[in-house]
C-alpha cells in the first residue's frame, strides 16, 4: 500500500508506476509504438471504436442515421481493444494521434478521404453531413451544442476521475473518490434538472444533445458501470434522468448502436464487427 499522504518530487519521474487496471498502456509519452496498419473495408466511413461510452457516441449516431433512411452513412465498425494497447498502431495514430476511440475515416469521397478524431468532432461532423440531429436555428443550435461540450467537459470527470479512482485504482483514498463522486452526482444533479423542465435535453427534440450524454448517463442508472456506482452515488434518486433513459434505450438504433464493437457480456449483446445491417441478426437488442 502507498502512503496515505504523498509529497510530489521537485521533478516527476517518467519511472513512476502508475498501477491499476490500465497500467500495462499508460505511458507519458504519444505516438506510434507498433507498424500496423487498419484495416478498411467497403462502406462510405470507417469506425475504429470499442463499446465503451464514447465509442458508443458514435455507433449511436450512425444508425440513427441509416434508422433516418441516410443510406450514406453505412459504416465498417472495427474493434480497437484499448485494453491490450491497439490504440498504439501506426494506422490508429495515423487516424488519431492522441490514441483515444472512437476515430473516424470519412471515405465518402474515395479520392479525398479524411479523418475525424475525438467524438464529439465526430457527431458533429456527421450531424452537419447528414443535416440531422443538429437544428439550423442558430438559438437552438447554440442549446445543443452547449450540452454536447457540457458532457464533452464533463466525461472526465465521470470516467477518468470518479471511475478510475472508485473502481480501478490499485489502492481506495477516501479523498479523490469523495472529489469525483461529488462533481459525478453534480452532473447527474443538471442533468436532471434540465430533464425536469423538457423532454430531451435541448428541449422537446432528441438531438445530438441527447446521442451524446446518453452512453455516459443511462449506465448509471442501470447498475452497469462502475461495479456499484449505482448504489454508492445514490442514482436512483435522478428520476428524470430515469425517465430519459427509459425513453431513448427503446430507440431501435440505440439499441443496435449500444452492442457494436462490444466484446464483453453474453455472446448474443457483441458485435465485434459491423459491416451491414445483417451482422445484427441473431443478436439479442435490449
Amino acid at each position: 500500500m502507498a502512503d496515505a499522504t504523498y509529497t510530489p518530487p521537485a521533478v516527476w519521474s517518467a519511472e513512476t508506476v502508475s498501477g491499476g487496471r490500465f497500467a500495462n498502456i499508460n505511458r507519458p509519452t504519444a505516438g506510434a509504438r507498433e507498424d500496423k496498419e487498419l484495416p478498411v473495408g467497403e462502406q462510405p466511413f470507417q469506425l475504429y471504436s470499442l463499446a465503451t461510452p464514447n465509442g458508443v457516441k458514435a455507433t449511436i449516431m450512425l444508425e440513427e442515421l441509416i434508422e433516418a433512411g441516410h443510406t450514406g452513412a453505412e459504416y465498417d465498425a472495427w474493434t480497437v481493444n484499448i485494453g491490450d494497447g491497439e490504440q498504439f498502431t501506426s494506422g490508429f495514430v495515423g487516424v488519431n494521434p492522441n490514441s483515444k476511440i472512437p476515430a473516424l475515416l470519412d471515405r465518402s469521397n474515395p479520392d479525398a478521404p479524411f479523418r475525424v478524431f475525438e467524438s464529439g468532432a465526430i457527431l458533429v461532423h456527421l450531424a452537419e453531413r447528414f443535416e440531422m440531429f443538429l437544428p439550423a436555428d442558430p438559438a437552438a443550435r447554440a442549446e445543443v451544442l452547449s450540452w454536447v461540450f457540457w458532457q464533452v467537459a464533463s466525461g472526465p470527470f465521470i470516467g477518468g476521475g470518479f471511475g478510475h479512482f472508485y473502481a480501478y485504482a490499485p489502492e481506495k483514498y477516501e479523498y479523490p473518490i469523495n472529489r469525483y463522486a461529488m462533481e459525478t452526482k453534480r452532473i447527474f444533479d443538471v442533468a436532471d434538472q434540465r430533464l425536469g423542465e423538457s423532454r430531451f435535453l435541448a428541449g422537446d427534440e432528441y438531438t445530438l444533445a441527447d446521442i451524446a450524454n446518453f452512453p455516459w448517463l443511462a449506465p448509471f442508472t442501470t447498475g452497469t458501470i462502475y461495479n456499484d456506482a449505482n448504489t454508492f452515488l445514490s442514482i436512483d434518486d435522478y428520476k428524470n434522468v430515469a425517465r430519459w433513459v427509459k425513453e431513448i434505450a427503446a430507440r431501435p438504433a440505440v439499441q443496435r448502436g449500444r452492442i457494436v464493437n462490444k466484446v464483453w457480456g453474453d455472446e448474443d449483446t457483441q458485435l465485434k464487427e459491423r459491416h451491414s445491417a445483417a451482422d445484427f441478426d441473431g443478436k439479442r437488442l435490449d
